[in-house]
């Protein structure tokens, strides 16, 4: 769940309106090093650019997804530099030392060592070497589906099983996959990793097909409204999928697989009857506040800071009350829904995941399931909110985890519902 990330230091955005000076000067170049703020750290990196006897500066923070942070260049000479960065309130001082930059990062009042060494630009880049390359041993087709009541066109791709012939009277299970919150594309893309394409590909190759798609107003999908959209709409969004799906008189069983806000979707479109089965990546289990509160808290506490959030705190924050979306999820209680969930739910966590936490939501969506003995919960060790193994869980490690998701993951997602 994207929107519950609570501590970013650096505002993720881009700025086109670099300051350009006239200059020149011998720290031209890419610059990176580890800002240290409390017990975690996060990349920086400085770009100095010139061309045609100009310069611009620019700051990025590939640990939040954010590049080209425009900055503005107050002091530029062979040895030492001032730039500020308005968008985000904070300024740096350095002078080179020995081949690297010494200096001062001030924000909000605050000010942090940061020494960042000359590199490569580019250099600072993760390899997720589980990320599917073709050629692709199975079909997929492009496809388009109606959210008519919200007036939705949502685009996709069918991932049809290796070997799959249309002609043929045995018929695949197909999972419809629901994105976490935020707009996200089909491939759930997040720092560099993309865990929608590498479940799709994994199932196709153990002979389960998947209809993956953008969230609405994003990629290739439009219409819809997403500044007052909650749950409730994404949801209406999904049951189309769902209907589509079997529309098409393709598939054997149509189910859901939905990360984060989506396994709560997941949930809701139990609740109705929707779905054949359920697999449920780290999905909420108690109330919206309840959880905000929680995952707050032990950010926080990972982070070495006060842990004080409270139900009362969070319900009186300005971005709560002006947010239709957070404004719904706060008052929302998945309980009823999952109770009423009759088809099979697979619904998993990991213990490191600090975003949905496991012993809170986990415990819950296991003493509400109907007691079936096709249902299965699991928590696995080390794993972080995106299933990969982690050390703190906080979200500023996923882009330097090189693993997209766990292979033991990957493999009791299809061992489950290939047993139905």
């Amino acid at each position: 769940m994207k929107k519950f990330g609570v501590i970013l230091l650096l505002m993720v955005m881009a700025l086109t309106g670099q300051a350009q000076v006239q200059s020149t000067s011998e720290l031209v170049g890419s610059w990176s090093g580890q800002l240290k703020v409390g017990a975690f750290s996060l990349t920086i990196v400085l770009n100095i650019e010139q061309a045609d006897g100009y310069v611009t500066v620019s700051l990025d923070s590939p640990d939040q997804g954010a590049r080209g942070i425009g900055a503005y260049k107050e002091y530029l000479s062979d040895d030492s530099l001032a730039i500020k960065v308005v968008p985000i309130g904070a300024n740096y001082q350095a002078k080179l030392k020995e081949g690297e930059l010494d200096g001062t990062f001030s924000q909000n009042g605050m000010s942090f060592a940061l020494v960042l060494k000359r590199t490569e630009k580019g250099a600072t880049e993760v390899k997720h070497p589980q990320l599917p390359q073709p050629p692709f041993p199975y079909e997929t087709e492009e496809v388009t589906f109606r959210n008519v009541a919200d007036g939705a066109t949502l685009a996709g791709t069918i991932t049809y099983p290796v070997g799959y012939n249309k002609k043929s009277k045995k018929k695949p299970v197909v999972a419809l996959l629901v994105t976490g919150s935020g707009q996200q594309n089909r491939n759930e893309d997040l720092l560099g990793h993309s865990p929608f394409f590498v479940i799709a590909d994994y199932l196709a190759r153990q002979g389960i097909a998947t209809l993956r798609y953008d969230d609405r107003a994003t990629g290739k999908s439009v219409g819809g409204d997403v500044t007052n959209a909650t749950s409730e709409d994404f949801m209406r969004d999904a049951t189309s999928g769902i209907d589509f799906l079997r529309q098409t008189k393709s598939f054997s069983k149509v189910g859901c697989l939905g990360h984060s806000e989506g396994g709560l979707i997941a949930f809701m479109l139990g609740s109705r009857k929707k779905t054949d089965f359920i697999v449920s990546l780290a999905g909420p289990g108690v109330k919206g506040d309840t959880l905000l509160v929680e995952q707050n808290n032990r950010i926080m506490k990972l982070s070495g800071m006060p842990a004080l959030m409270t139900v009362e705190i969070l319900r009186q924050d300005d971005e709560v009350k002006r947010t239709p979306w957070l404004q719904w999820f706060v008052n929302y209680d998945p309980s009823d829904d999952i109770r009423k969930t009759r088809c099979p739910v697979f619904a998993l966590n990991g213990d490191n995941d600090c975003q949905v936490i496991s012993s809170q939501n986990l415990t819950a969506i296991k003493s509400l399931l109907p007691k079936s003995k096709k249902n299965l919960t699991k928590e696995y060790p080390s794993l972080n909110h995106l299933f990969q193994h982690s050390t703190t869980g906080l979200p500023l490690e996923y882009r330097n985890i090189e693993e997209t998701i766990s292979p033991e993951v990957l493999s009791d997602i299809a061992t489950w519902i290939k047993g139905l």
